[in-house]
């Protein structure tokens, strides 16, 4: 997760366009795609941290891997949204007042094409003047969210997705 942010005095930060990406080595070719209209809050007291990412916002190099995706996997039209809700675990470890970075483990539920599982991952968050960042690289196996992938195209994508995810929070609630 990355997080660029406001002053503590804020209880809470957001943003409206933070960026994911995920990435699949295959065999046949690699597939990679950017979405930056990820919507996500911070809450600085508890640190509770929530995402929320629109699956047609997601862009790829070739518009037919994108309507494939849409259309085909991820059915973006029934199940437009992926959810995360979490919270930075042993937040005692880290200040977002002091400048510094801080290794963190966030855990929540992930929810994807409908499907809700329990997910960990493991982050960095840096403050340098006031301005809060973090990041995360986490692993998705589409199988485990339902997502059906064709026999004949199974060898074009990778059973497990590497996903990172970056956020500038840069409103207050």
């Amino acid at each position: 997760f990355t997080i660029t942010g406001l002053s503590v005095s804020s209880q809470k930060v957001y943003t409206k366009n933070g960026s994911v990406n995920f990435f699949s080595k295959a065999p046949v070719e690699n597939i990679s795609a950017e979405n930056n209209q990820v919507m996500s809050v911070l809450s600085l007291p508890g640190g509770e941290l929530q995402f929320s990412v629109l699956i047609n916002a997601f862009h790829f190099k070739k518009s037919k891997m994108e309507e494939h995706f849409n259309e085909n996997y991820m059915e973006s039209d029934k199940f437009p949204k992926a959810i995360f809700k979490g919270k930075i675990d042993d937040l005692s470890k880290l200040s977002f007042t002091s400048d510094g970075g801080y290794p963190v483990q966030v855990t929540g539920e992930i929810t994807i094409h409908g499907v809700t599982r329990p997910i960990a991952a493991s982050g960095k968050i840096s403050v340098k003047a006031g301005v809060i960042t973090a990041s995360s690289t986490f692993k998705i196996k589409p199988a485990d969210h339902k997502i059906s992938i064709p026999k004949i195209v199974k060898n074009n994508i990778a059973e497990i997705i590497d996903v990172n995810i970056t956020c500038t929070y840069n409103q207050k609630i």
